[in-house]
């Protein structure tokens, strides 16, 4: 118990820095809740604020249960300041949001709801209004200072450009994640919810990522791969308040991080989703995440050994081979070599025997050095994949290999 009569249902964390105003709009919506002041909590999370946010913090105390963490501004830390902010909440279920996105009056009443059964592991991602960053609507800020949230949701609601911008990638699944091949990958922190023992369960957010962006991601992907399911909520919604953003310096951010992401896990949908950031085209990632396992069942029986036999019938003794798309049987004649296949099944086969080294991989982006081997050889396994990924497939196998011979005849 606490001086409030009871344990919290509900911690909301908050990460902020430097965005005093910001904040204080947050925290006022967050008085506005239908669920009890004494049953949730709020953890505001300060990578290093040199304003007065602290003062902010403290103008609330009167009109929320609130928890306060600080950390040295080492960089943008975002992932690390919720991090210390979870580790400060008491309730059982983390509720995540930005600084600036205000809450509907029933925001932490449905989050609750969504977590009400211990048993389901879920990761529940609300609504966001407002939130195109590319094209931000005008106006936006103006309707705000004269109208509640929910009023201007009512007014702007069913407006194409107020709509979340993960909105059309929503319609087309019918708002049901467990119809997209990646169920976690619309998972971002602006408005989203988790029991703390799943949330643990993982590590929480990755602390080694620094700057804006994907580690929202990569923690939804290690939260997938434990067996937390992912459920969007459309009445579990908030606002983002318009404010300023350098897009040049958050893409470059955003990409580098992805590229840690594949680091961390180097698996075929990572090396397609950083090649996607690459490309500005992120909401598509499931959808080419689909035609890459429908293509990966297609080609299973494929087999391209004598593609590989004949590609490689001149090398010279001692030449560096990599194969991008080498199937389950390479030829007892190839030397040891670097097999690349996307399906997991298929390349254990061919490392079976300990004389290659490889990895599970299309072939977009390798860990391999520049210009690390002397021929790359590019099998009809890859041929199902070729109208999207043809240019990036060739540029990485010229990019590791002297000499880029490509067997598949697509």
């Amino acid at each position: 118990m606490t001086a409030y009569g009871r344990d919290p249902k509900v911690s909301v964390v908050i990460p902020t820095y430097n965005r005093r105003e910001l904040l204080h709009n947050t925290l006022l919506q967050l008085t506005r809740q239908s669920l009890p002041p004494d049953e949730f909590e709020v953890v505001v999370a300060d990578d290093g604020s040199t304003d007065d946010t602290r003062a902010v913090v403290d103008q609330f105390r009167d009109r929320l249960r609130l928890a306060y963490s600080y950390q040295e501004d080492l960089g943008f830390r975002a992932g690390t300041a919720r991090n210390a902010g979870a580790r400060l909440a008491t309730a059982p279920v983390l509720v995540f949001l930005d600084t600036g996105a205000l809450a509907s009056p029933r925001f932490l009443e449905h989050h609750l709801r969504l977590h009400e059964f211990p048993q389901r592991h879920r990761m529940a991602i609300g609504y966001c209004y407002g939130y195109n960053p590319d094209e931000p609507m005008e106006g936006i800020g103006e309707v705000l200072d004269r109208l509640t949230p929910e009023q201007t949701v009512a007014e702007l609601g069913d407006l194409p450009a107020f709509r979340d911008l993960r909105h059309d990638s929503m319609l087309r699944c019918d708002f049901d994640l467990g119809r997209r091949a990646q169920p976690w990958s619309l998972t971002w922190t602006i408005n989203c919810s988790i029991r703390a023992d799943d949330f643990w369960a993982v590590d929480g957010f990755d602390d080694t990522f620094v700057g804006w962006g994907a580690e929202d991601l990569e923690l939804a992907y290690r939260l997938h791969r434990n067996g937390v399911t992912f459920h969007f909520d459309r009445d579990a919604w908030v606002i983002e308040t318009p404010h300023e953003r350098n897009w040049d310096i958050l893409e470059a951010s955003f990409l580098r991080n992805m590229e840690r992401f594949l680091d961390k896990h180097r698996e075929p949908e990572i090396e397609i989703g950083v090649r996607l950031v690459a490309k500005f085209r992120v909401l598509d990632w499931s959808d080419c995440q689909g035609e890459l396992l429908e293509w990966t069942r297609k080609a299973h029986g494929l087999d391209v050994s004598g593609e590989i036999a004949y590609a490689l019938r001149n090398s010279e003794p001692g030449e560096r081979v990599a194969v991008f798309g080498c199937g389950a049987a390479v030829p007892a004649t190839v030397a040891p070599a670097v097999l690349l296949d996307f399906d997991r099944e298929l390349l254990d086969a061919a490392l079976a025997d300990g004389r290659h080294t490889g990895y599970h991989a299309v072939g977009l982006l390798t860990p391999l050095p520049d210009q690390s081997v002397d021929t790359v050889v590019i099998t009809s396994r890859l041929s199902g994949l070729r109208t999207e990924w043809n240019t990036d497939l060739l540029a990485e196998a010229h990019r590791i290999g002297r000499r880029v011979i490509d067997a598949g005849d697509w």
